[in-house]
């Protein structure tokens, strides 16, 4: 019996430190997939700056930190800071590759696609 409980506890840690080490490589792969394609550059006649509120944000790490990493890493966005205190978002983008319904759009989509919705869009 002890040698069945032995060998159970060996194979199971094999298994947990076998399937972290996949995860760790997978991870690693996709930064480096995020780093190899870095954004076009922004011609500074195209920059443009916009602020809006985001409704049905709760939380300053899972909404507000989601939110603002997804317009970050969106192509023709210079810069995003989402606020969660004061529920707003303030974007730098290109406007010839985003506008107003985009954001929206992008912003909306996050999540289910029913959490949040954008308010007051505002061009600075």
């Amino acid at each position: 019996m002890t040698f069945s409980k032995t060998a159970l506890v060996l194979t199971l840690a094999t298994i947990s430190f076998t399937s972290c080490k996949k995860e760790e490589k997978t991870a690693e792969n996709t930064t480096n997939i995020e780093a190899a394609a870095p954004k076009k550059e922004i011609a500074a006649e195209n920059l443009e700056t916009a602020s809006f509120e985001i409704k049905g944000m709760t939380c300053a790490m899972g909404c507000a930190a989601t939110i603002e990493k997804k317009l970050a890493e969106t192509e023709g966005v210079k810069e995003a800071k989402v606020d969660f205190e004061s529920k707003t978002a303030t974007v730098a983008f290109d406007k010839t590759v985003n506008n107003q319904e985009s954001l929206t759009k992008l912003v909306e989509g996050v999540a289910d696609g029913k959490t949040y919705k954008v308010a007051n869009f505002k061009k600075a």
